[in-house]
């Protein structure tokens, strides 16, 4: 029996095992032959690129589903073990616009622009769920799950987390300032970004049919036995392991408190806090981006073996040779273990599932 877009429900017992960290003989493995950069995959989006700024009327829903839909058909060919699902637009990062940023258009991407608020302005500042941009993600999800009629999950779309949206309210080089000169105010407003992300999130969940009795995230093709949320804390680049300690990790653990599968999206630019960060147990699983720019495999794969000796589920997303797969196996543990590889043709693949013996 076929299933449409490669979404067979059998599949749903290979996360059951990995959100378990059960035994397995090898890990958890999908292949995207999708960009890094989302906007470029979308003609509707494409078209964004003729303007500075972007704004709610631009966006229309319905014009991304043929192509949603498109790229959804790779699991169809590439026989791996993941669900493919639908979100809003990538390119945009949802959260920031619903508490008055600017999101200017990049080549390959959207990017909230610094406020640079008073802290008067900040203490007066309020989420605005009657818009504009706040009922445009809830139509884009609407639109998308009455396309899906059931046969691919929806899920939310990506979304700050509370210290990126902190830092763009007050500005970057304002934040470093107000770690020493109004530290409670950042935990407050940590707290209040925290809420932001949560009403939004809720408030998308609250329209979206559960898949198979479970959630799911698009972005990483991960299917959850509980409510999820997609952390992010970029910004704690700017933080010392004693200021995420102080400021952000009591944000992070009540955010993850609320959700049972919250995982947490990571960088190696938060490698520094990373055992701070796990000392964060209600985060459920970690994503690390294995990032273009980024350090060598070799040298990430001691920050991977913190997450596993957490006894937390890990996931790794970048594209990866044989040789580096054959090093992931050899220092790490298949339980537990996702490998999202980004791949240029099927072509590719073949190699890589010879060395992970699919």
């Amino acid at each position: 029996m076929t299933y449409p877009f490669g979404n067979d429900p059998a599949k749903i017992e290979g996360y059951r095992r990995w959100w378990k960290r059960a035994p397995v003989n090898r890990p958890l493995v999908g292949f995207s032959l999708k960009t890094w950069f989302p906007m470029h995959e979308f003609a509707a989006s494409r078209a964004w690129r003729e303007h500075q700024w972007l704004t709610p009327d631009m966006i229309h829903p319905a014009d991304f589903v043929e192509d949603q839909e498109r790229l959804l058909r790779e699991g169809e060919i590439l026989d791996d073990d993941v669900l493919r699902g639908a979100c809003p637009s990538q390119a945009v990062m949802w959260l920031p616009p619903t508490m008055g940023a600017r999101l200017r258009i990049l080549d390959e991407s959207t990017l909230a622009t610094d406020m640079h608020l008073t802290w008067d302005e900040v203490d007066r500042l309020e989420q605005d769920p009657d818009g504009p941009w706040f009922p445009k993600y809830l139509e884009f999800v609407q639109v998308l799950v009455d396309a899906s009629a059931g046969r691919y999950p929806v899920s939310h779309g990506t979304m700050s987390g509370p210290s990126d949206v902190a830092a763009i309210l007050r500005g970057h080089d304002n934040l470093i300032n107000d770690f020493f000169d109004a530290p409670e105010r950042v935990r407050d407003l940590c707290f209040r970004t925290m809420e932001a992300f949560c009403a939004l999130r809720d408030a998308q969940w609250a329209i979206t049919p559960l898949w198979h009795g479970g959630y799911f995230d698009a972005q990483y093709s991960l299917w959850a036995p509980g409510p999820i949320i997609r952390m992010q804390e970029d910004a704690t680049g700017l933080y010392s392991p004693k200021l995420y300690r102080e400021l952000l990790q009591p944000v992070d653990r009540e955010w993850a408190s609320r959700y049972e599968c919250a995982f947490i999206h990571l960088h190696s630019t938060s490698n520094f806090v990373l055992d701070a960060i796990l000392e964060v147990d209600e985060i459920a699983a970690y994503e690390y981006n294995r990032d273009v720019s980024g350090p060598p495999l070799r040298e990430m794969i001691p920050y991977y073996a913190m997450i596993q000796d957490a006894e937390k589920p890990l996931l790794i997303r970048g594209s990866f040779t044989a040789d580096e797969l054959s090093l992931l196996q050899d220092y790490l543990d298949s339980r537990g273990l996702y490998l999202y590889i980004m791949v240029s043709s099927l072509e590719e693949t073949e190699p890589l599932r010879r060395m992970l013996g699919m």
